[in-house]
């Protein structure tokens, strides 16, 4: 058995347990790692700039965020199809897969970028910008969009590369990248003093060499799937396959800009600018936690969806429960952090004593009910991994955008300030339980699927 066939062999019979593990840690160390491009340039510029610019920064979010979207739209899909037609042994078909997705992530990414730049003011200020820290949003979104086409093809390509086989390879990329970011993002920021547009270079090039080297994974013969000719030419139907898994995370992240904008506009009526400053930093700390249950996710999403594709359903249902358990003790572990020591994590990203303050309580409320998460993020990629893009994003909507936007109108009225605070464990506890419901629809399906007799 060659190398290649092994690694997708071991997908259908390896135990459940140990490939889960060999999959999540590569994926969980690499998207962490990831993570730390964010997390380095946040702590940088909150102690080399000030609380301004970190509020800044927290408007860009959302451009962020939907450029994620854009991104996660084909290349989350087009993972979990791979993985799919791979368990049912059609390889010439995740070539095409693999070929439909270069050439439309290369057309997405010109559309939004030319977006951007023609009307990045009136977007910054649609997010929250306020006089004070329009500058700094304005000068990071300027120098870091020439390394968002990068990033994108960066992110695509290497959760395609996990999916195919090559987890730890996956991790390897992640790796590359933010060593570059780390030391680059001091001697810009600090020894040039070029402040946010240091920043903003130093993920440019980090992320240049990222794509550089996961995409020359797909032009080597060597690999499980790699560029060849004849897979490029655009078919509706791959498009659609893929689009419509990759459309749950791309409304998630959709939805985040949308929630985004409201809460740094709602924030700032009640709160300032150091409010806005204070969910920046609440974000940075939260999205790390995420992060690694996404890197949970990663992982757990070739073995459900190749057994989904393979029909062994009783190795997908365990590789589903493993990540719950896994997740939820994240979050578990994250809340007590948050709650035990918020002052601590403040002081990480600025030295201002004021936004210590507000960020230490807004921290201590937003989390309160933050140990659900993991078994939601979980439950919606696993309803991904199968293909089922409408319950997908549905879930991925019942916290961010049902729940969450009715409380923003409903609490800071009667609360205020740390009414914006509380709509967050709010939609945490509503969206659980419609989680609880769905999950529970599923697995009653699945059962009927491998029991049709019943």
């Amino acid at each position: 058995m060659t190398q290649k066939d092994n690694s997708l062999y071991e997908l259908e019979h390896a135990p459940v347990g140990s490939l889960l593990w060999k999959y999540s840690i590569p994926a969980i160390v690499g998207i962490v790692v990831m993570s730390l491009y964010n997390v380095v340039d946040r702590i940088f510029i909150g102690q080399g700039v000030g609380p301004d610019a970190i509020a800044g920064l927290a408007i860009t979010f959302p451009v962020m965020n939907l450029t994620t979207a854009l991104g996660v739209l084909i290349g989350g899909g087009a993972a979990a199809r791979i993985s799919i037609v791979l368990g049912q042994n059609n390889k010439p078909l995740a070539f095409k897969i693999l070929g439909n997705s270069l050439v439309m992530t290369l057309i997405f990414g010109v559309a939004y970028l030319s977006v951007f730049a023609a009307f990045m003011d009136p977007i910054l200020l649609a997010f929250g910008a306020s006089e004070r820290t329009l500058p700094y949003a304005r000068d990071f979104m300027l120098y870091i969009m020439p390394g968002l086409l990068a990033t994108n093809l960066c992110y695509s390509f290497n959760n395609i590369m996990r999916a195919s086989g090559y987890p730890t390879k996956a991790m390897v990329t992640m790796f590359i990248g933010a060593g570059v970011n780390v030391i680059l993002a001091p001697i810009f920021i600090f020894v040039l003093g070029w402040g946010i547009k240091g920043a903003a270079i130093a993920t440019d090039i980090a992320m240049t060499v990222s794509m550089v080297f996961v995409m020359s994974h797909f032009y080597s013969t060597k690999s499980e799937l790699h560029f060849k000719r004849g897979i490029y030419r655009l078919n509706p139907h791959i498009l659609m396959a893929i689009m419509s898994i990759g459309a749950a995370p791309f409304f998630v992240n959709v939805a985040g800009c949308v929630i985004n904008a409201i809460v740094n506009n709602t924030l700032y009526r009640y709160g300032g600018d150091s409010a806005v400053a204070a969910m920046g930093i609440f974000t940075t700390f939260t999205q790390l936690l995420v992060m690694i249950m996404i890197g949970v996710c990663q992982g757990m999403q070739p073995i459900v969806g190749y057994n989904f594709g393979a029909r062994q359903f009783q190795r997908l249902n365990r590789a589903y429960w493993i990540s719950v358990v896994c997740s939820t003790v994240i979050c578990t572990l994250g809340t007590a952090l948050c709650h035990l020591c918020p002052e601590a994590i403040a002081r990480a990203f600025t030295t201002d004593d004021a936004l210590i303050h507000a960020t230490a309580n807004s921290l201590r409320i937003t989390t309160t009910m933050f140990w659900m998460a993991g078994f939601q993020i979980v439950s919606t990629n696993f309803f991904q991994s199968l293909g089922y893009a409408g319950k997908s994003i549905f879930m991925s909507l019942t916290r961010q955008v049902i729940f969450i936007i009715p409380m923003l109108l409903i609490l800071p009225p009667h609360f205020g300030l740390d009414g914006v605070w509380a709509a967050f464990p709010t939609a945490d506890t509503m969206a659980t339980v419609v989680t609880i419901i769905l999950v529970i629809s599923q697995f009653r399906q699945l059962h009927r699927l491998e029991h049709p007799t019943e």
